[in-house]
């Protein structure tokens, strides 16, 4: 018998405020750009990428470039776009490292 699966989709399950600001929250704590990038295109696919791009004042393939795991977004591109999105950036202090 053969299982059939299908390829995991995260964009499908973002359907609240909440769940969108989790995922990223998720994204930044692991400090990897190419997952922040592809958390973010992950995103605008869940809000619907035309409306983003054009919103962000950008072209739908240049925002699906950008924000793929091997864009590099740049800062302005990417305050637009979480604006877009109803985000915003927050920083906390890390843990403090214990003494070596």
């Amino acid at each position: 018998m053969t299982v059939k699966t299908r390829p995991f989709d995260p964009a499908a399950y973002l359907d609240t405020p909440e769940a969108i600001a989790t995922y990223m929250t998720e994204a930044l704590d692991s400090n990897d750009p190419g997952f922040i990038a592809d958390a973010l295109g992950v995103i605008a696919r869940a809000r619907g990428m035309t409306q983003v791009a054009r919103e962000a004042g950008l072209s739908r393939e240049s925002l699906y470039r950008t924000l793929s795991p091997e864009g590099n977004p740049e800062l302005g591109t990417l305050l637009r776009v979480l604006t877009v999105l109803g985000l915003q950036l927050t920083v906390r202090p890390t843990q403090p490292r214990a003494p070596q």
